[in-house]
């Protein structure tokens, strides 16, 4: 058994929490959880790396947290962990699973009210005792006394992210392909769909009959508990908690029951519904007339038995894509292989961790035929970030390597904070001199709606403006969307010509896939970007593209699916308003 990179950053960031309840060293701390938020944008499983050596390669990794992560590889635990957690109170501990309670929080709740565990805060809260303390206004209150009264009602197994999912189901299902007689392993469910959360995993088995793959479970590494195990069906638990129902089908159902588990639910009503005003019956076994099977053994046989066309999976959430298979009229969803380039890019000049050079061949090698290089614009030194000097340092340093590489074509960009108020950190002298301006919020997610919505608003009215990147601000787990009026973004949008992203890295995924449709329904154009901070997260772009075809996304809705030369010229007419 070897940990994964989301449960290595979760011990790092754990570290970092209880070090710092503890009062010790900020710079110590820092270096916990920089070293979780490297590790959690690793494309590269640590357990495939090299070991010790190539793990201090990477940015902020010195040789002890090397060592740590060897032994988190290795033996599944941590003793300076384990050592920590004996020095925390359990229920301490669990004070930090509350909204908004970071450890700087609860240590202020040990020190200034002795508090020590949920029953203690509860009885702090009413008692109007946090009032006493700096950070504990109404409003946190008001969230821990909601948490609170909620604590004892069980909310049932929660969702991951697709790619903290991924890390766990995809060595199953390796495993499972690998043992003798399996013929086809499929995982379904919301995984094949391509959700950017999952609650569980359905994965169906084809084999021959002599095989027992149910049987083999037991033996996989991840595996947790197996609560139920007969010869043709199992359920488990993964060691991160994730239920897996495991399915053993026939041949000749292989593709009904891979349809009926893939889902949606709604999708699998709808189409129950025409099967039966068709006189037919559809289940999991296949399609029939009576007894008489006509259709199950692919999906494809299924949907064209039902008189529809073929239906990606992305698309099955009965948002429209039956009744669209229904008269011809179901889009071309983009493909990886559409995207010509990627427009959000950084480089070790702020806060990436590669070079320029080394991320433009690193584009190149996978295929790309442009690059949007677009570092954080200053401001107030957040992010190592670019003034105009250093814009201009690098652009100079682009034009020398479009010399050197011109196979590739490289853009001069930034991504440029939009501040409280809506102005941009950056003056439009500076940014009048680039090809293209990515905006982002990051910070004041909080604000009201009214006052995210101006503030927005205001950032699109710079004629400057190319790309409004991951507008709603949200990671994947831990920060909710921001709030803000949507159509009304869409329509500046559309009125300005800005595209919208679709950031591709797994803590965002944002655009969501609702409102990658609707932006594609009201004519925005899209920005597919990776947002890579190194070589390896160029694999990132495969996110973007999954959340643009849950959104009925199709090439000619996507900004960079264009050429480079059409990309320059509608660049152009961008700015030119």
């Amino acid at each position: 058994m070897s940990m994964h990179n989301a449960e290595i950053a979760d011990a790092f960031d754990e570290m970092g929490d209880l070090l710092s309840i503890q009062g010790d060293s900020p710079f110590r701390i820092r270096a916990y959880q920089r070293a979780a938020q490297v590790i959690r944008g690793l494309p590269r499983q640590l357990s495939e790396m090299g070991g010790s050596e190539e793990y201090q390669e990477l940015p902020g990794i010195g040789e002890d947290l090397a060592g740590k992560i060897a032994e988190l590889v290795h033996t599944g635990h941590l003793r300076a962990l384990e050592k920590l957690r004996r020095g925390v109170p359990p229920g301490v501990r669990e004070l930090l699973k509350l909204p908004g309670m970071g450890p700087v929080r609860v240590r202020a709740l040990q020190q200034g009210l002795h508090v020590r565990n949920a029953t203690e805060l509860e009885r702090a809260i009413g008692a109007g005792a946090l009032s006493q303390l700096r950070g504990f206004g109404p409003v946190i209150q008001s969230r821990l006394r909601a948490a609170l009264s909620k604590r004892s009602v069980s909310a049932g197994p929660q969702r991951i992210g697709l790619s903290v999912a991924a890390q766990f189901a995809e060595p199953l299902r390796k495993y499972l392909a690998s043992l003798e007689g399996v013929q086809a392993v499929e995982i379904a469910g919301s995984y094949r769909r391509r959700r950017d959360t999952v609650g569980d995993l359905d994965i169906l088995i084809c084999a021959r009959p002599e095989a027992d793959p149910i049987a083999a479970l037991g033996r996989f590494g991840d595996l947790r508990e197996i609560s139920a195990a007969g010869r043709t069906k199992a359920a488990c638990v993964l060691r991160n908690g994730l239920q897996v129902d495991v399915r053993v089908v026939p041949t000749e159902s292989f593709g009904a029951a891979l349809l009926y588990f893939t889902g949606s639910r709604d999708h699998n009503i709808h189409l129950r519904r025409i099967a039966q005003e068709k006189g037919l019956k559809l289940s999991e076994y296949g399609l029939f007339r009576g007894a008489r099977r006509l259709a199950g053994e692919t999906e494809r046989q299924v949907y064209e038995a039902l008189k529809l066309s073929w239906m990606e999976p992305e698309l099955r959430e009965d948002r429209g894509e039956i009744e669209a298979a229904q008269s011809g009229e179901l889009p071309r969803i983009i493909e990886a292989g559409d995207l010509k380039g990627d427009l959000h890019v950084h480089t070790d000049a702020s806060d990436g961790q590669d070079s320029l050079e080394r991320m433009v061949l690193a584009a190149r090698a996978r295929g790309l035929s442009y690059i949007g290089i677009t570092d954080h614009g200053k401001h107030l030194g957040i992010y190592r970030g670019l003034d105009a000097e250093r814009l201009a340092r690098q652009g100079e340093a682009i034009d020398a390597l479009n010399g050197k590489h011109p196979e590739i074509a490289i853009l001069k960009g930034a991504e440029v904070d939009i501040l409280e108020d809506g102005r941009l950190a950056l003056p439009d002298s500076v940014l009048s001199t680039l090809d293209l301006v990515l905006i982002a919020v990051h910070s004041h997610f909080d604000l009201p709606k009214a006052r995210q919505t101006a503030r927005l608003l205001r950032a699109l009215d710079n004629p400057y403006v190319t790309i409004l990147a991951h507008p709603s601000g949200r990671l994947i787990p831990g920060r909710a969307a921001s709030t803000f009026d949507f159509e009304r973004i869409l329509e500046a949008a559309h009125a300005r010509r800005c595209a919208i992203e679709v950031n591709g890295q797994p803590t965002r995924l944002d655009l969501d896939d609702v409102r990658v449709r609707a932006a594609r329904d009201a004519g925005v154009l899209l920005s597919l970007g990776s947002d890579a901070h190194s070589v390896e997260q160029f694999e990132f772009l495969q996110g973007a593209v999954s959340q643009a075809r849950r959104g009925w996304a199709r090439r000619e809705d996507v900004l960079n699916c264009r050429p480079v030369g059409q990309l320059r010229k509608l660049l152009r007419e961008l700015r030119a308003g």
